[in-house]
């Protein structure tokens, strides 16, 4: 089991940079897949980038390929979204999560965290 929190959320200018990170607990953190997702309101949660277990392998929804980078440090038990060159339709509550499996789809995913919230000015 892991538990998740996200932190590094604010409120930006359209074009601006932010770090959000994930910081687990749980002793099982290197066997678990993360991805981020993001939730905009009156939308549905959306897939943003997922990544592997060993960190080796990544991948990310057209619509932020090129802008967001997706990364993590087992030892530390973090994971990492760099998000460049925002845009206002960028804003939404970032979500990570853990899953079992190297998927994109949310219900592979078995632990959440609690979100943090992006906002872009246009």
């Amino acid at each position: 089991q892991v538990q998740l929190v996200e932190s590094g959320g604010g409120l930006v200018q359209a074009g601006g940079s932010l770090r959000l990170s994930c910081l687990a607990s749980g002793r099982a953190f290197g066997s678990y897949a993360m991805g981020w997702f993001r939730q905009a309101p009156g939308k549905e949660r959306e897939f943003v980038a997922r990544i592997r277990t060993s960190g080796e392998r990544t991948y990310y929804a057209d619509s932020v390929k090129g802008r967001f980078t997706i990364s993590r440090d087992n030892a530390k038990k973090v994971v990492y979204l760099q998000v460049n060159s925002l845009k206002p339709e960028d804003t939404a509550v970032y979500y990570c999560a853990a899953s079992n499996t190297y998927s994109s789809q949310q219900d592979e995913y078995t632990y959440w965290g609690q979100g943090t919230q992006v906002t872009v000015s246009s």
